[in-house]
């Protein structure tokens, strides 16, 4: 099964986790990173700290940020999969990768965010 790995210290990435579970049709194995064995899904705790990760699988395949919810959404069914292809068309992944990013950067601004959920992104990127 497809894993999933978001940051368990963030109100609002479990708040989309929570979402996610309800709303999907089907969904990857979820865990955080904090729990995970990341050397053995090929991750490390600065990939993990800095974004959403989906792992195949195999461990074959990894997908960081957008790109993993775009290919959570492609497998969840119903209208959801039509949303994943759509964020995964060339035209369409830049400005999702730039979303993205400002949401990251903005997390704890988010609803549930919190103090917490920040991420100092001059340390990290």
């Amino acid at each position: 099964m497809d894993t999933l790995i978001y940051d368990g210290d963030c109100a609002f990435c479990l708040r989309c986790v929570q979402w996610m579970q309800k709303h999907f049709k089907r969904v990857p194995h979820i865990v955080a990173w904090q729990k995970a064995d990341l050397a053995q899904l090929g991750l490390t705790a600065e990939q993990c700290q800095t974004a959403l990760q989906w792992v195949s699988a195999d461990s074959s395949r990894i997908l960081s940020a957008h790109k993993a919810v775009a290919r959570v959404c492609k497998d969840a069914g119903g209208w959801i999969t039509v949303a994943g292809y759509a964020l995964s068309l060339p035209v369409v992944s830049p400005i999702a990768g730039v979303v993205y990013r400002w949401v990251a950067r903005n997390r704890q601004k988010m609803p549930g965010g919190t103090a917490a959920c920040a991420i100092d992104f001059e340390k990290k990127i």
